[in-house]
């Protein structure tokens, strides 16, 4: 008997209001081997592990380690990520006992080549690979060494600090002592780092010895020596400042409190607080040393400017370049990193002509390099997280940070250094905030112009 028009009606309607529908109370149960879905776990585990210690934002070790059990039937896998461990646990239902594995993460040095080799085993597992195939490749991934060797790495971090002394207009002279300086710095931060010394402590000694080079050169200009006449010390210190700040977790940190993942934020900005103290203990060391021989640095009228736009945006690609390349970035990397360097020096060029404030102007400027950096890394197939550091590290304030330092060292003039810190933390509170913005709002932009794509494809075909 057909159903009357009014029933239909309010059938219709109930369907629309209300969400207690009867459901079934039963759901399929797959039927897996118990030692093949503990490899299958295994490997999703290893590979998210592998991923969170050359530098993952915590989602997205979420996101791989549930898309590779996923692809091989096990829906439903529970992952805690926090900064020092994984845990990952799958139950298939029915009275059987959950399967957890539990592994410690010990972070490593970023490494954005094996990431990127990591995401392409994603994609593959998610294509279909076999298992014992994927923990082969896995395995293969993990024995890889780092791509370039320690001098290489070294002179790509004295290269960054050249990069910041171009970027504030900085004389050849000025270049050379910069490099110099950052030479010895990064030099004896691998040195320490060989002999395991804790990175706190290698904080301190990179810092100290960078700034024993500018107290060394602003006594010389003090006795009038002649070729370092006109050369600003306060500009070594804060390219020193930049080189040792370039390869903190700021964006990770920003993006895991804005994920939900309290824990692993709160790990990295205490790790990121500790590195910090120990780069302003080496500066403050290097001053009171430089003044105990008499020699102390006069404070500059403000933190250093940056100068004309095309020493700007040269700056810009040689820190985005020298970022990629001691991050072990391949040549794809690189190419892309310099290109989004410029990018956000000119939006931060563009958005100071609008009277914006210093931090707006840098939170804007990260955006726009992350946005542009996370749709062309989804087409060249390269970690988003590698081009968009490199891109932000051009407008780290190691400038704001030495002056304020300066100034409260000095008894003269301490409410200025005390403002230049707040200025510095406020301009790192907005490189963070954007950069992140940028990847939520440019991920589901990638993700529709990828579904057209493909909706086009399946068209002409």
């Amino acid at each position: 008997m057909p159903q009357q028009p009014h029933r239909r009606l309010f059938s219709s309607i109930d369907r629309v209001l209300r969400s207690d529908s009867p459901e079934a109370i039963t759901e399929p149960i797959p039927i897996l081997d118990d030692a093949w879905m503990l490899r299958a776990l295994d490997l999703a585990m290893r590979i998210g592990e592998s991923m969170f210690a050359v530098g993952a934002s915590a989602h997205e070790v979420t996101l791989a380690i549930t898309r590779v059990a996923g692809a091989y039937g096990l829906e439903g896998v529970h992952v805690d990520v926090t900064y020092s461990s994984i845990a990952v646990s799958y139950h298939r239902g029915g009275e059987g006992w959950p399967h957890t594995l539990l592994r410690v993460v010990r972070v490593a040095a970023p490494d954005h080549t094996k990431l990127q080799r990591l995401q392409a085993l994603i994609v593959e597992i998610t294509d279909g690979k076999d298992l014992e195939e994927a923990r082969i490749r896995f395995r293969a991934i993990r024995r890889v060494p780092f791509r370039y060797k320690a001098p290489v790495v070294v002179v790509a971090r004295a290269l960054l600090a050249v990069g910041v002394s171009i970027l504030a207009g900085g004389s050849a002279v000025l270049l050379g002592l910069t490099f110099v300086a950052a030479l010895g710095a990064a030099a004896t931060q691998a040195g320490l780092a060989r002999l395991r010394v804790p990175s706190f402590f290698s904080q301190i000694a990179g810092a100290f010895v960078t700034t024993a080079v500018a107290v060394a050169v602003s006594a010389l200009i003090t006795a009038g020596f002649e070729p370092f006449t006109g050369v600003r010390p306060s500009i070594i210190v804060a390219s020193g400042i930049v080189l040792m700040l370039s390869g903190l977790t700021v964006v990770g940190a920003a993006q895991d409190a804005i994920d939900g993942f309290a824990l692993t934020a709160a790990g990295r900005i205490l790790d990121l607080t500790l590195q910090t103290v120990g780069l302003v203990v080496g500066i403050l060391i290097g001053l009171e040393f430089g003044s105990v021989l008499g020699f102390r640095m006069s404070l500059p009228d403000a933190p250093p400017a940056f100068g004309p736009l095309p020493n700007q945006l040269a700056g810009a690609v040689i820190i985005a370049i020298a970022v990629a390349l001691f991050n072990g970035a391949g040549a794809r990397i690189i190419a892309v990193s310099g290109v989004l360097g410029m990018i956000a020096i000119l939006g931060h060029a563009f958005t100071v002509t609008l009277d914006l404030h210093e931090a707006a102007a840098s939170g804007v400027a990260a955006l726009l390099a992350s946005f542009v950096g996370i749709m062309v890394a989804h087409r060249l197939h390269v970690p988003s997280v590698a081009v968009t550091t490199a891109a932000i590290v051009p407008l780290v304030p190691g400038g704001a940070v030495f002056y304020g330092l300066l100034g409260m060292v000095q008894a003269d003039a301490p409410g200025a250094g005390t403002s230049s810190l707040v200025l510095a933390a406020s301009i790192a509170v907005g490189l963070a905030s954007g950069a992140s913005l940028g990847i939520y709002l440019g991920t589901p932009v990638r993700a529709t112009l990828a579904g057209v794509a493909r909706s086009r494809a399946r068209v002409r075909h």
